[in-house]
C-alpha cells in the first residue's frame, strides 16, 4: 500500500542556458575609456579657424595701375608732328623763298651794273678818240653792252631765285619728313609706356604671388596647430586599435534540477519500499 498516492512525482525539467560576458582586459579597457574622455574633451573645444586672406596689389602693380590711368602718352609728340606736316605742306610762296635769298644779291647786281657802265664809258671814250662819237656804230655797241649787262643782272637774279626756291622746297620736304617722324615717335612713346605697364604688372604679380603664398603658409600653420589635439587623439586611437586584444570572459550556466520537496518525497518512497522488502511473507 502506498502512502503517497501512487508513485513518484517530479516537476518539468528546465532547459540549460549559458551566458558569456566577453570584455577587454581591465587595463586596456581602462585606457580606451580614457581615450574616449580625451576625445570628448577635445571635441567640446571650439576651433578658431583662421580667415582666408588675399594679398593686395603689390607696389609695382599699383604703379602699373597709375601708369595705365595716364592716357594720351605720346599725343603731344604726335600733335607736334601734325603741326609740322601742316606747316610744311603749305605752298611755297614769296615769304618762304625770301628767307633763302642771297643777302648779297644786291651787291652782285650793283657790281654787274657798275661794270657795264664802265664798259659803256670805255666805248664812249673810244668813239671820241676815233671821231665817231654819237655815230650809229657807237649806238649799236652801247645798246649791245647794255643788253648784256641787263642779261647778266637778270641771270644773276634768276640764279639767286632758283637757289632760294630749291632751298625752300628742300626745307619743305625736311619739314614733312620731320612731321612724319614726330608722329612715329609719338606712337613709339605709347608703345614704350604700354611695355613699361606690362613689365610693372608682371614683376608686381610675382611679388603678390609670393605674398599670397606667405599668407597661405601662415594659415596652414594655424590650421595644423588648431587640429594638433585631434591628431594626437587619432594617434592614440590607432595605437590602441593595433594594440593587444587580450580579453577576459565570465560564463554563467543553469541546468535542470529537482525541487527539494520532490527529492524529499522520493527519499521517503525509497525508504518505505526497502522496509516492505525486508518483511517476510505472512508477517504482519
Amino acid at each position: 500500500m502506498s502512502f503517497f498516492g501512487g508513485g513518484r512525482s517530479s516537476q518539468p525539467a528546465t532547459p540549460t542556458t549559458q551566458t558569456s560576458f566577453v570584455r577587454e582586459a581591465p587595463g586596456i579597457e581602462e585606457r580606451k575609456i580614457e581615450l574616449m574622455d580625451i576625445a570628448r574633451q577635445v571635441a567640446q573645444q571650439p576651433i578658431n579657424l583662421p580667415d582666408i586672406q588675399v594679398s593686395p596689389l603689390s607696389a609695382l602693380e599699383q604703379q602699373g595701375m597709375t601708369a595705365a590711368g595716364q592716357t594720351g602718352v605720346g599725343s603731344g609728340t604726335v600733335g607736334q608732328g601734325i603741326q609740322q606736316i601742316l606747316g610744311a605742306a603749305a605752298p611755297v610762296g614769296q615769304q618762304q623763298i625770301s628767307q633763302y635769298l642771297n643777302p648779297y644779291q644786291q651787291y652782285v647786281t650793283d657790281e654787274i651794273a657798275r661794270q657795264g657802265q664802265m664798259m659803256q664809258n670805255q666805248l664812249g671814250a673810244q668813239a671820241v678818240g676815233a671821231g665817231a662819237f654819237g655815230g650809229g656804230r657807237e649806238g649799236v655797241q652801247q645798246a649791245e653792252l647794255q643788253g648784256r649787262t641787263l642779261s647778266n643782272i637778270g641771270q644773276s637774279l634768276a640764279t639767286g631765285f632758283q637757289t632760294a626756291l630749291g632751298a625752300a622746297q628742300r626745307q619743305q620736304q625736311v619739314g614733312l619728313a620731320a612731321g612724319q617722324q614726330l608722329g612715329q615717335m609719338g606712337g613709339l612713346q605709347q608703345q614704350m609706356a604700354q611695355g613699361d605697364i606690362n613689365q610693372l604688372f608682371a614683376a608686381g604679380g610675382v611679388q603678390r604671388q609670393l605674398a599670397q603664398q606667405a599668407l597661405d603658409a601662415q594659415r596652414q600653420n594655424q590650421l595644423q596647430q588648431a587640429y594638433e589635439p585631434y591628431q594626437r587623439a587619432e594617434f592614440l586611437a590607432n595605437l590602441y586599435a593595433a594594440g593587444p586584444k587580450t580579453q577576459s570572459g565570465i560564463t554563467m550556466g543553469t541546468a535542470p534540477s529537482t525541487s527539494p520537496l520532490a527529492q524529499a518525497v522520493g527519499t521517503g518512497i525509497g525508504a518505505f519500499a526497502a522496509f516492505q522488502g525486508a518483511k517476510q511473507p505472512g508477517q504482519v
